[in-house]
């Protein structure tokens, strides 16, 4: 993991520096400020998953400011 990767501030979904629009969801609403990884990969059988609200397998912040 990068430490200059961003994430959304609405899906919390980890992306790379170069992007200006979260390929996720859509929002331009992305930040450095965030912390805390956690990959999922069975969002169904997954209590942080399910804590989270995520639906769909991948790389997530758990705290964005």
């Amino acid at each position: 993991m990068a430490s200059n990767r961003l994430a959304c501030h609405d899906c919390h979904r980890i992306v790379e520096p170069d992007e200006d629009v979260c390929p996720y969801c859509g929002s331009n609403d992305l930040t450095e400020d965030w912390a805390g990884y956690v990959v999922i990969t069975h969002p169904g059988s997954s209590e942080i998953a399910e804590k989270m609200e995520v639906t769909e397998a991948g790389e997530y912040a758990l705290k964005v400011r």
